[in-house]
């Protein structure tokens, strides 16, 4: 049996330029969907995944994140003096969610670097990585979908999806051939080769590596071994295609829906249909929406 998935580490040292001006005194990762920061979302897909323990790699001006996930005793206090029980609930439940441990990443020095900074936090145990940018609806969570894999296979897993054509460059690729697994030949591939950020006319496919990864500890060495690549970077698909050398890597085409909420138009997309589907605003919200005169 492979060793179990305990550990998540989630890269929030990143300035969230995008969204500048609104990010530059906040995280990007706590701008809200509706009314849950969008690391929430991350760290519940895991936590929904049997992850026990989460590692954070902030940065400067990151203290936003710590704070909530810690116990607010003022707010707490406030709320139950006001007999305000149903808030109360939810504040404690965020506090209470999970075991967070943080570790600081001092230079954007690229996702590969990142991960590597939480290396002895992690320690010689497969982990997961999720980037909170990547909302993901489903059923089953991404997260679980991609352990299922792992624990088959005994060996690192990436979430992929398939992308239009013109967009492929904003990605990592994989160059992978598709294999049986339970019945279906198109949700599973062993990789071949993997590439960052290529030119669409130089893209080896259209499936796009997205923000979740089941790896191996093996990768830290990888990532000790590369050069800076893509934006002088140290890119953490260059580092799985190092590793790719020494031992079989998966991709999983995942079932469910992913929102890129750290890009403005995804962020509002997300926001949009995460409200519909809310019971105590979707009937309200949709009939607003239906009343626009777009």
């Amino acid at each position: 049996m492979p060793a179990k998935v305990r550990k998540a580490v989630f890269p929030a040292a990143g300035l969230g330029t995008r969204f500048l001006p609104a990010t530059k005194a906040q995280p990007k990762e706590m701008l809200p969907l509706v009314d849950k920061p969008i690391i929430q979302y991350g760290v519940e897909e895991a936590m929904h995944s049997g992850i026990q323990n989460i590692i954070i790699v902030t940065g400067r001006g990151k203290s936003a994140i710590e704070d909530h996930f810690d116990v607010s005793f003022e707010l707490e206090y406030m709320l139950e003096s006001r007999g305000k029980k149903e808030l109360l609930s939810i504040v404690r439940g965020v506090s209470d969610m999970i075991d967070v441990s943080y570790i600081r990443q001092k230079e954007a020095l690229g996702l590969g670097h990142a991960v590597l900074r939480a290396s002895e936090l992690v320690g010689p145990e497969p982990f997961a990585v999720v980037l909170a940018d990547d909302v993901i609806e489903a059923e089953v969570p991404c997260l679980r979908q991609l352990i299922d894999i792992y624990e088959f296979f005994c060996a690192p897993v990436l979430a992929v999806m398939e992308v239009p054509h013109d967009m492929i460059s904003h990605y990592g690729v994989v160059d992978a051939d598709p294999i049986s697994h339970n019945g279906s030949k198109d949700r599973v591939y062993r990789i071949r080769d993997l590439v960052e950020k290529p030119k669409a006319s130089e893209a080896p496919s259209n499936l796009a590596i997205i923000g979740r990864y089941i790896l191996t500890p093996e990768i830290f060495n990888s990532i000790g071994s590369i050069q800076p690549g893509a934006g002088s970077e140290i890119q953490l698909t260059d580092a799985l295609k190092h590793l790719l050398r020494s031992r079989p890597i998966y991709a999983y085409r995942f079932e469910g829906t992913r929102y890129d909420a750290g890009d403005k138009l995804g962020f509002l997309k997300a926001t949009v249909e995460f409200a519909l589907r809310r019971h105590d605003l979707g009937a309200q919200f949709r009939e607003y929406l239906k009343g626009l005169q777009l």
